[in-house]
């Protein structure tokens, strides 16, 4: 396993090419970006000067501590807030998934899926097909009937992710979307989300505070400084797919980028 640091805008890799997923085009610039909200009488800077290239095809995990501002940076990319300084450009209008996976509890699975492409005037005949499609690909056919309710916690993520697809946008942006499962179910989605991605070509930001994570879905991972939220640093992840969160070389890597974490940690502690 090789530890290459990777920054911002052209990677200089050392070693065999990078895979064909790193040399596409650009879906997601974050350029110089700081985020300041106000606070009672002052304010808080939750973001500091973060400039970020993702390219077409990848899955890159952001990583840190609580309140680094990891989901502060997501909001930004998604078009929900605006940056105080700097600018984030996108390809198109992004996707995203939440820890909570928010389906309406009064409509089924498969029209849970289908709102989407509804809202987005799909003809009738193409819906049921593509609804159809993405039950499929998160293995959830037998249950389009289902409310929400009547799923599991890891089949509700399932749901969640089957539309956030159905929106057919470049970026799909997580947000600690398995956090609240147990470590069986989040190990599965692990692999599900995998699966899909490959099927699927999509760019992937996915935020999370679990190293292990961080290292066994990226094919980077960008560390965060606590608040203001800085790039502290990006590990390139050289582990060849699939990968298992047990495995030696995962849990090698994780452990470098737990101990850089720790150093930020305690900085901020000082």
């Amino acid at each position: 396993m090789r530890l290459v640091p990777a920054f911002a805008g052209e990677p200089e890799i050392d070693g065999p090419a990078a895979p064909e997923r790193d040399a596409g085009r650009i879906t997601v610039l974050i350029d110089s970006v700081t985020k300041v909200f106000p606070a009672g009488s002052g304010t808080v800077t939750a973001l500091e000067d973060i400039s970020l290239t993702v390219r077409e095809g990848e899955l890159v995990s952001i990583l840190g501590a609580s309140g680094c501002g990891k989901s502060t940076l997501l909001n930004l990319v998604a078009g929900l807030d605006k940056p105080t300084r700097g600018s984030v450009h996108r390809a198109g209008d992004p996707s995203f998934m939440f820890q909570d996976a928010a389906l309406f509890p009064w409509l089924s699975v498969e029209r849970n899926v289908e709102l989407p492409l509804k809202l987005r005037k799909v003809p009738k005949s193409e819906r049921r097909d593509r609804v159809a499609e993405l039950l499929e690909m998160v293995q959830l056919t037998a249950f389009a009937a289902r409310q929400p309710h009547e799923l599991s916690g890891g089949m509700r993520q399932r749901a969640a992710l089957a539309r956030a697809l159905a929106r057919d946008a470049e970026v799909l942006l997580m947000d600690e979307p398995f956090g609240a499962l147990d470590a069986m179910t989040r190990d599965i989605l692990h692999d599900e989300l995998e699966r899909i991605w490959q099927a699927t070509g999509c760019t992937i930001l996915f935020v999370t505070h679990n190293v292990r994570e961080a290292a066994r879905l990226g094919d980077r991972i960008v560390l965060l400084t606590s608040r203001p939220g800085r790039v502290a640093e990006e590990f390139r992840v050289d582990i060849p797919r699939p990968r298992r969160i047990e495995d030696p070389d995962v849990a090698a890597l994780a452990a470098v980028v737990t101990a850089r974490l720790r150093e930020e940690v305690a900085s901020h502690g000082r």
